[in-house]
């Protein structure tokens, strides 16, 4: 764990939150949030793993990444998840 990590967090938590104040929807936000990260590890495992790939949808396998960027996927990834539980269970308490 490094601190980029809880950066990835922090900025998937404000994008979840200013699209879920704006639009109500959270789940939406918690989608954005995530696909946002994904597709930016996407591009930095296309752009390391280069020419070794035979389609650019190898650089999906996440096991070909590093365990950097293992995390700076899996720390938004439960981020938003956790956002979103925790106000969908507000929502059915009050």
């Amino acid at each position: 764990m490094n601190q980029t990590n809880f950066e990835h967090a922090g900025y998937a938590a404000l994008m979840q939150l200013v699209i879920g104040l704006v639009t109500g929807d959270w789940f939406a936000g918690a989608c954005f949030g995530i696909a946002f990260f994904v597709g930016r590890e996407h591009a930095q495992a296309q752009d390391k793993l280069g020419y070794t790939l035979k389609t650019t949808f190898e650089a999906f396998d996440v096991r070909k990444w590093s365990l950097d960027a293992q995390l700076d996927l899996l720390f938004p990834v439960v981020t938003c998840l956790t956002i979103l539980g925790f106000v969908t269970l507000l929502t059915y308490l009050l």
